[in-house]
């Protein structure tokens, strides 16, 4: 266990095996993490395997079975990719980082084979067919279009550094990342900005929805919620916002906040207080 280390590949993109991986790796039982043998290099960088060692670790166990093999480490992160091409953790983004990792590598064999096979025309028209060939090579070796790797590609050296963060975790898509690299950094921030919020909201009201459906709590009247937005200034009508949000029924959600404004106007309403006449 000691000899083993995660792949280099690992620590430059600061890659984490997923806590649910090993997980549902450990509900299968000891017997099972131990059983399949890690495909490992010959200095112990672990290629395949990567969940099973993380629980060996944790769980004190000291040795596994490994399948060794002699690889370079391009070779190494080409079977790698090949074996994690859809594994939890390695999103569309962060595949086509690493794929870029093997473009030198990928130019340096497309070069060969072309020599190889006696079709070296000249440097210019060589470097064209390697950019074809090579884009499509990584786009196979990430299973993603060749569009979407010439986008990454664009984004890494424009997108900022926020942008670059919510595409390693999943929360947007290469696409939409690239509609928003046409704009200013400032302006990507704020679509970025505007899109994270849009989402939180929605992740709320489900979540506020669905604790309405179970726990029914008391319903305000309707009729003195309009009557309480009539009575407002203009002035705090304007920092009041209003959004769509998809849940069953008709109902108005309204925030805690909201809420205590609404109790306090009503309280700051001067009242008529008991007079005697004589």
């Amino acid at each position: 266990m000691n000899e083993l280390h995660p792949h280099p590949i690992y620590s430059r993109h600061r890659l984490i095996v997923p806590i649910s991986k090993v997980s549902a790796l450990a509900a299968r039982g000891n017997l099972f993490a131990v059983r399949e043998p890690l495909v490992i290099t010959k200095n112990g960088a672990i290629v395949d395997g990567y969940a099973r060692w993380e629980l060996a670790r944790l769980q004190g166990i000291q040795t596994l079975p490994c399948m060794e093999y002699e690889l370079t480490e391009p070779e190494s992160l080409y079977w790698l990719l090949e074996r994690h091409r859809r594994s939890n953790g390695l999103n569309d983004f962060i595949r086509i980082l690493l794929a870029l990792e093997l473009e030198p590598w990928l130019k340096n064999k497309a070069r060969l084979n072309q020599q190889i096979g006696g079709q070296d025309k000249g440097s210019s028209k060589l470097t064209e067919a390697e950019t074809v060939d090579v884009r499509s090579e990584i786009a196979s070796v990430a299973g993603v279009s060749v569009g979407n790797v010439s986008k990454v590609k664009q984004l890494i050296g424009t997108a900022p550094p926020e942008l670059v963060t919510a595409l390693r975790n999943g929360e947007i898509r290469i696409h939409r990342a690239w509609l928003w690299s046409r704009e200013s950094p400032q302006k990507q921030r704020e679509e970025l900005w505007i899109y994270q919020s849009k989402k939180a909201v929605r992740k709320i009201s489900k979540r506020l929805a669905l604790r309405h459906q179970r726990s029914s709590p008391p319903i305000h009247n309707l009729e003195n919620l309009l009557h309480f937005f009539t009575e407002l200034q203009p002035g705090e009508r304007s920092e009041i916002s209003v959004a769509t949000v998809k849940a069953p029924g008709k109902t108005i959600f309204l925030t805690e906040e909201l809420v205590q404004s609404f109790r306090l106007y009503q309280e700051a309403i001067p009242k008529c207080g008991a007079t005697n006449s004589h």
